[in-house]
């Protein structure tokens, strides 16, 4: 009597004969499983397809499905998204990233995220050609069910400043528990830093890692940035700002509001950003405090 509970194939460099070979012996079996990893293979659509058949089955109970790298596209994410919609309470997380759903898929994906019976706690989509209007549409869906949700990830997409107002809207909800925000390029600059940053000073205990990586906010932008975390509430373990354009002026400003809430602080990344010689000679004096508690640092 064989029980697989968890199931990790990633990089097997199986296509559609193998997943359908896969599929069919899962269902045979589907009540046990909790995790399915096919991360880097290329079943496609078509195995994707395949793949629903067991995700609707009554008893199927997955927990985890992990899809990055699959060459899944609208077809694809239509069926799995239907099949995950006749069966959403068990799932916890999903991951699509480095597939092209776009935002016609991701209005489809919005369906599932709006079932009151959806508790999705991590959802993955970097780098799957959303635009500013499928990220209107997920953020609608993820605000009609927001307390679940404890971490996103929108990376390499082109929300733009439009999307992140709309995503605003999203963190400012007293319901959000989000922990885990990551928006690693995504072309976002002052004006949409300061709606992000606003929203997030107005519920701020839950968030402990933030990812603005490779945008735009520049010195103006970390200035905003520091309001956060100066607030008593912010938690924050974990601040991504590689290359941010940031200066010497927005260095010091960082430090400084770094300085009077630092205890949370485990991880800062301020790499291929010019803080020059005093601004490193600031960040010094931010690692003399005795409540700092950095374990990562790169600049």
């Amino acid at each position: 009597f064989f029980l697989i509970f968890f199931l990790r194939l990633s990089s097997c460099s199986f296509r559609e004969e193998g997943c359908a070979a896969l599929i069919s012996a899962l269902r045979s079996n589907p009540s046990h499983l909790r995790e399915l990893n096919l991360n880097c293979n290329k079943p496609g659509d078509s195995g994707v397809k395949l793949l629903s058949a067991l995700l609707e089955d009554p008893h199927c109970k997955l927990k985890k499905l992990l899809l990055w790298s699959c060459s899944i596209g609208e077809k694809g994410c239509a069926a799995l998204i239907s099949a995950l919609r006749s069966n959403p309470s068990h799932l916890t997380e999903l991951n699509l990233n480095c597939n092209n759903p776009g935002d016609s898929g991701v209005k489809l994906l919005s369906a599932l995220l709006e079932d009151p019976h959806c508790k999705l706690q991590k959802l993955q989509l970097w780098d799957c050609s959303i635009g500013e209007e499928g990220c209107a549409a997920l953020i609608s869906a993820l605000r009609s069910n927001p307390s679940h949700l404890t971490e996103l990830n929108l990376s390499r997409n082109k929300p733009g400043d439009s999307g992140v107002k709309l995503l605003s809207a999203l963190l400012e909800d007293p319901h959000c528990k989000l922990e885990k925000l990551l928006l690693w390029g995504c072309s976002i600059e002052e004006e949409g830093c300061a709606a992000l940053i606003s929203a997030l000073r107005s519920n701020p205990s839950h968030l402990t890692e933030l990812n603005l990586n490779y945008n735009k906010t520049g010195d103006s932008g970390v200035k905003l940035l520091c309001a956060l975390l100066e607030d008593p509430h912010c938690k924050l373990k974990k601040l991504q700002l590689w290359r941010c354009s940031i200066g010497e002026e927005g260095c010091a400003a960082l430090i400084s509001a770094l300085r009077s809430n630092p205890s949370h602080l485990t991880e800062l990344n301020l790499s291929r950003n010019k803080p020059v010689d005093s601004g490193v000679k600031l960040l010094s004096a931010l690692l003399e405090d005795p409540h700092c508690k950095p374990e990562k640092l790169y600049i």
